[in-house]
């Protein structure tokens, strides 16, 4: 690996997809030709976590929490801008743990519902994601339930890493991977995976630029935590335990705008009728845009990581 102390490998992501594989589903991949959404000369393979259940990768990193880990009799607790509160909600049920979810007002009406329709109990907290993580901690400290944290936790990381597991059986000639990043916990499990083998590139808003203001930083800073994806996308800084090994395995970040996520949402439901969130489509974005300007016959694998919306009407 590289000088970078890394807490986990590919050994323990392969044990860690075994254990929670009962739970998860093997998400397909769609190849495409880069023309089709508006690319020339390109391969695309687009990883469809969007119908993961809970609707968005982050039910691997629940379910990595709760069974590898010692959950108490008070159950969990989560904060989350609505995926990781609804994936927790979804485990928690599923494995018949009380759970209680923290989430901001910006939290969409879909997720919110989701998170209702899995039984949990919710908790409406301030306008963003910190408000929500705030009042979560202080419930850690009333109750004793266990904290499972949407990106800054190995067990979380280790999680998401299994998308990268199966979509190097389903894609093993990509070159390049576009992954959206909020806190940087499906980045990192995935660049952990890899380990360099090919190019990762984060995806951010201009609106939340988390890891892209890290990196130039050299350590986790505060940024803007706002914009179209905002729910899903802007944690307020990245993850401490993220950033190194971003740092050692993310090629670079691009950052794309609020109006270019909407297009690839649009792009996607035009061409192959896929709903995605704003954030599930923000790393198409970066080619649809040209935020990310790919080479000619680059292979390119790009993560649609979730569909937690409302419904849109993407053809006006």
């Amino acid at each position: 690996m590289s000088d970078v102390s890394i807490a986990f490998d590919k050994d323990q992501i392969s044990r860690c997809e075994k254990l929670i594989r009962p739970y998860v589903r093997r998400t397909p991949i769609i190849e495409i030709n880069g023309a089709d959404v508006g690319v020339n000369s390109l391969k695309l393979a687009l990883k469809l976590e969007l119908f993961q259940h809970s609707g968005s990768f982050k039910a691997r990193g629940a379910f990595a929490n709760l069974l590898l880990r010692k959950v108490p009799a008070a159950g969990v607790v989560a904060a989350s801008g609505g995926n990781h509160g609804a994936a927790v909600a979804y485990a928690a049920m599923t494995l018949k743990v009380p759970a209680r979810i923290f989430v901001p007002s910006v939290s969409s009406p879909a997720k919110i519902a989701r998170i209702r329709e899995y039984g949990a109990d919710l908790v409406i907290e301030g306008d963003r994601y910190a408000d929500a993580l705030a009042a979560s901690e202080g419930w850690v400290e009333r109750s004793g339930a266990m904290p499972v944290h949407a990106f800054d936790q190995y067990e979380t990381m280790l999680g998401q890493a299994t998308i990268a597991q199966e979509l190097s059986d389903q894609a093993p000639d990509i070159d390049t991977l576009l992954v959206s990043v909020g806190g940087g916990g499906l980045i990192a499990g995935i660049a952990v995976w890899y380990g360099g083998a090919i190019k990762i590139i984060g995806v951010e808003p201009f609106a939340a630029p988390t890891l892209t203001k890290a990196l130039a930083a050299g350590r986790p800073v505060d940024a803007e935590a706002g914009g179209l994806a905002a729910d899903s996308l802007a944690p307020q800084r990245v993850g401490e335990k993220v950033f190194p090994i971003a740092k050692s395995y993310v090629h670079s970040t691009v950052l794309v705008t609020d109006e270019a996520i909407r297009q690839a949402q649009k792009m996607l439901w035009r061409t192959l009728r896929i709903v995605a969130e704003p954030g599930g489509a923000a790393a198409l974005s970066a080619l649809t845009s040209g935020a990310y300007k790919a080479q000619t016959g680059e292979r390119i694998g790009v993560i649609i990581s979730g569909g937690n919306t409302t419904a849109v009407n993407f053809d006006q």
